[in-house]
């Protein structure tokens, strides 16, 4: 298994190399992009997931993995697997925006932050909704890895944990239908890749940030913000998918192999989530940032502004599709 990041990635790019990113049969090799910093908690559950792939294929796939943007852009993952520029690829749900809204379902306020219904997700009814739904935009699902299921809203001056204190707040958006709730309170979401957000915040383009807590420390927020609300306000995933041609060509073996290891992934992908969040708080602190954790009054006053607004965003996106899945989502 090969990680590759920085300039070496970014020359094979600029050249329009992506067939020639490493001496391999290209028939095994398996060229994987992904957006996140090396020392994130589900970064390290990707290389994992590789070395799986390779041990249980016997060596029959070549893994490489292209972390921190280096192969090609966050928002552009999807289209390059999709026409079989690059084979895998590992996007969070809100970067499906518009092109298939169906996978903004758990970023719905408060609505699906149970431990007990991630651990049920793979092989779930609605994990396979949504997985059809993908086959028809030309990727397919390999992998689902929830990265939290606890919320960081990052600020200067001042924490934001009511409604009202986030009127006129330029913070970090996920997308229309996720921003959805933050635009009800006054809010105005600007959606970015996590990579961005960083330099957004230390620049003033954006007061806010918004990211899971383990990806707050990880990302090093505490360096340009001083306060954090930490909140149980929706659960983000990353999802590995492939191009299918590529997976068709695999043989028996390679194919059990990539389906295996995808199911042990979502596994180890819930247990490191859980033990990074827990940590990520007084990480923070030590940091210098005041950490304000959410009551339960601040959890009712916030989706009593955010969930209608949300609910009806995705019900305008998702039309019948929306409603079906979120039928499947319940019965988690």
């Amino acid at each position: 298994m090969k990680k590759i990041f920085g300039l070496a990635a970014g020359l094979a790019v600029a050249a329009g190399a992506f067939v020639t990113a490493a001496p391999v049969n290209a028939e095994t090799a398996m060229r994987c992009s992904h957006q996140l910093p090396p020392a994130h908690h589900i970064a390290k559950v990707i290389d994992r997931w590789a070395a799986e792939i390779e041990t249980l294929s016997g060596g029959e796939i070549d893994v490489q993995i292209f972390g921190a943007n280096s192969l090609t852009g966050a928002k552009q993952n999807a289209t390059a697997v999709a026409k079989g520029d690059i084979d895998c690829a590992f996007s969070i749900n809100p970067q499906w925006g518009k092109t298939l809204p169906l996978m903004n379902v758990t970023l719905g306020p408060f609505a699906v932050s149970s431990l007990s219904s991630l651990k049920k997700w793979d092989g779930s009814e609605a994990a396979k909704f949504l997985e059809e739904k993908l086959l028809t935009k030309g990727v397919k699902n390999v992998a689902w890895m929830f990265t939290t299921r606890s919320t960081a809203i990052t600020s200067k001056g001042k924490a934001l944990v009511q409604p009202a204190d986030f009127k006129g707040m330029k913070i970090r958006g996920l997308g229309p239908v996720p921003d959805s709730g933050f635009i009800a309170m006054g809010a105005a979401p600007s959606a970015m890749s996590g990579s961005k957000v960083y330099q957004a915040l230390s620049t003033g383009v954006i007061d806010a940030g918004l990211t899971d807590v383990s990806a707050a420390v990880s990302r090093k927020y505490f360096e340009v913000q001083d306060h954090v609300t930490v909140l149980p306000l929706f659960s983000i995933y990353f999802h590995g998918y492939v191009n299918p041609g590529w997976y068709d060509k695999l043989s028996a073996k390679g194919k059990t192999a990539v389906d295996e290891a995808g199911k042990k992934a979502a596994v180890w992908a819930i247990d490191a989530s859980e033990a990074s969040a827990a940590k990520a708080p007084d990480q923070l602190s030590a940091k210098g940032m005041k950490v304000h954790m959410a009551t339960d009054a601040d959890i009712n006053a916030l989706r009593s502004v955010m969930a209608p607004a949300f609910d009806k965003a995705f019900g305008e996106a998702s039309g019948a599709d929306g409603k079906k899945l979120l039928e499947l989502v319940g019965k988690l």
